[in-house]
């Protein structure tokens, strides 16, 4: 019962670890403050919980983790943890603060999830699925928000249109205007960027306890990494300035275009992304 229980809890740090990066990439994209609060509430409840389970595994072994690979990883991702709030805290250093934790949460999710963590549970198999669960999860929402940008974009054609052919009647008058339209997109965007992160680096570890034969080269993967890139230049493009209004909402709908593909196609041909 109690290493059901401690599973649970390591799942549920993985879970909060992954919103919380959600929030610090708003936060650095976008200068949220709300979105920055919740993030360090979130971190601060995982870097929490490490401490319990280190000091813990300390006391139970009397001694400092420090001897196997798979203690030194657990031990480096609480530092990452530490070192992200001292730095968050004190110096304000946001990008470092993201980067940071970018690599404590896949630290993290190698060692909640690790081939020896899951042959000495005895709920190795129900962690295999349940990771399989939250990276499923987590790319479902991604593409959410990505369908979310795409409806924005829709809307921001639309009026782009109207609006310039002057035929805007009142019928319309209740949709966002143009800048709500291309805020909308912006938050999608980077929500959805962030949510795929996750999901990706969750199914990598997946498959690699998971599948005797994996390949990174799987067009599904593949696909994927596509998506990223695409969705991420989108979005650079825009906070540098030179992809703005029209051109914006263009790009949106093209970059969905792919995530369709992605989605059905590279679903289809994929040698463990069965479609049913």
């Amino acid at each position: 019962m109690a290493d059901i229980t401690m599973a649970r809890l390591h799942e549920a740090m993985v879970i909060l670890y992954a919103v919380s990066l959600v929030f610090y990439f708003l936060d650095y994209i976008y200068k949220e403050k709300r979105a920055a609060r919740i993030a360090m509430s979130l971190l601060g409840v995982v870097w929490l919980m490490q401490t319990v389970f280190l000091v813990f595994y300390i006391i139970e072994t009397q001694r400092f983790p420090i001897l196997s690979l798979f203690e030194g990883i657990y031990f480096y991702a609480w530092l990452l943890v530490t070192l992200s709030l001292v730095l968050r805290i004190f110096y304000r250093f946001d990008f470092a603060v993201f980067l940071l934790n970018i690599i404590g949460f896949i630290f993290m999710t190698i060692h909640t999830f690790a081939p020896v963590q899951i042959d000495r549970s005895p709920v190795g198999e129900a962690l295999i699925s349940e990771l399989l669960f939250i990276h499923i999860s987590f790319a479902i929402l991604s593409y959410a928000a990505f369908s979310l940008s795409f409806v924005f974009s829709l809307l921001h054609v639309l009026q782009y249109r109207m609006l310039k052919k002057k035929k805007w009647t009142k019928q319309w008058g209740s949709l966002p205007s143009l800048g709500q339209t291309e805020k909308g997109m912006t938050i999608s965007i980077g929500v959805g960027i962030s949510l795929l992160f996750v999901s990706l680096v969750l199914g990598f570890q997946w498959a690699y306890i998971a599948l005797v034969d994996f390949s990174i080269f799987d067009l599904k993967i593949v696909g994927s990494f596509i998506l990223l890139v695409v969705y991420s230049f989108v979005l650079w493009r825009h906070r540098k300035g030179t992809l703005n209004g029209f051109a914006y909402s263009m790009a949106h709908i093209y970059a969905f275009l792919v995530l369709l593909i992605n989605f059905f196609l590279g679903s289809r041909l994929s040698e463990f992304h069965f479609w049913y």
